[in-house]
C-alpha cells in the first residue's frame, strides 16, 4: 500500500451513502461545526449533508474526480457519520462498506493494492 491511504483519494463513499447525523452537530448550535448551509433538515433531530439526501448522492462537501484526486472542502469540520467511517486498511482493518461504494465507481477493493 502506498503511504498515503488510497481511502484519501477515493471519495466513493461520499457519492454512494447519505450522511445523516444529529442536528447538534451543525455550526448554528453551541460546539456544532459542520456549516449548516452544507447540511438539510432529514427529521425533527437528524440533518444530512446536501447532496447525501437523494439520488443521484455526492456530498456537496467532496471536490475532485472521485477515484482519482478527491478531498473533503470541510475534512475538519466533518460529521460524526463521516469520523466514524473507517478508512480501509487502517489498524489492519477492511471496510466493507467503503469495498461496496468502490464497486459502483469500478474501483477495485483497497485490500487488492
Amino acid at each position: 500500500m502506498s503511504q498515503q491511504n488510497e481511502c484519501m483519494r477515493c471519495g466513493a463513499c461520499c457519492a454512494f451513502y447519505r450522511v445523516s447525523f444529529d442536528c447538534g452537530e451543525t455550526d448554528d448550535i453551541a460546539g456544532g461545526m459542520v456549516p449548516l448551509h452544507l447540511t438539510v433538515k432529514v427529521n425533527g433531530t437528524r440533518s444530512a449533508m446536501c447532496g447525501t439526501e437523494k439520488r443521484p448522492i455526492r456530498c456537496q462537501a467532496l471536490t475532485g474526480q472521485i477515484g482519482r484526486r478527491v478531498s473533503c472542502a470541510i475534512y475538519d469540520r466533518r460529521p460524526s457519520a463521516c469520523r466514524a467511517f473507517l478508512l480501509a486498511w487502517e489498524n489492519d482493518i477492511g471496510n466493507s462498506n467503503c469495498d461496496r461504494a468502490r464497486a459502483i465507481y469500478g474501483l477495485m477493493p483497497i485490500s487488492h493494492f
